[in-house]
């Protein structure tokens, strides 16, 4: 077992970075990791992901309502049609980052995305397909493992044909940020009360554009 867990006040062992904060429990325990297939939410996590950027997730989780008011829920077609005018409300808006670049690049991104969904079917069959194969994943998934994956080849290769596509401000860093918590991959350290029923929840899950899961 992992000695880097956290105890919470439930008695529950829990990853490091679930802080002892009841919103970042709940994210924690209900949320990170597990598999995602709608286009929308993957499309607001990518977006959150790059505002994360040089902040700390938990800035982000507690502005999480205010962005999804100023962004439309996150309606991707509705985004990809903000005008100069949208830009300057969100500049305007004290309950979300306020960082021009991110801003453009989120409408920008918006239509990327439209795009994607009709070349591959969904945004999810796009991301998805960087899953890496079970055999190339850490046997154990400690903290000190998780220190060592800020990034991943397979997270690089995402990035890297996102940019291509002309998708902004989403690195490999970024990248591997928004699989772990999408459940693209895993990583619940070992003994957190969540990593099983998480990987349930994988292996029951339909991969987007592949059908169910392989051994």
């Amino acid at each position: 077992m992992d000695s880097d867990l956290i105890r919470g006040a439930d008695g529950l062992l829990r990853c490091q970075w679930a802080l002892e904060d009841a919103r970042m429990i709940a994210y924690h325990d209900t949320e990170w990791g597990c598999p995602v297939s709608d286009n929308t939410r993957l499309f607001e996590k990518m977006t959150l992901e790059s505002f994360q950027s040089g902040l700390s997730w938990r800035t982000i989780l507690n502005k999480r309502d205010a962005f999804r008011t100023a962004f439309d829920d996150f309606d991707i077609e509705q985004v990809a049609g903000y005008t100069t005018a949208d830009i300057d409300r969100l500049l305007a808006d004290k309950g979300i980052v306020r960082h021009r670049g991110k801003i453009e690049s989120v409408i920008q991104n918006a239509g990327v995305a439209t795009r994607l969904i009709v070349e591959y079917g969904s945004l999810a069959a796009f991301v998805w397909q960087y899953e890496p194969a079970p055999a190339s994943r850490p046997a154990r998934i400690t903290w000190d493992v998780l220190q060592s994956l800020a990034r991943t080849e397979r997270s690089a290769a995402m990035a890297r044909d996102l940019k291509r596509k002309g998708w902004k401000f989403f690195g490999p860093v970024t990248a591997y940020a928004f699989m772990q918590s999408m459940g693209i991959v895993n990583d619940h350290q070992e003994g957190c009360f969540r990593r099983a029923g998480v990987e349930a929840l994988r292996d029951r899950f339909p991969r987007p554009g592949q059908g169910a899961r392989t051994a």
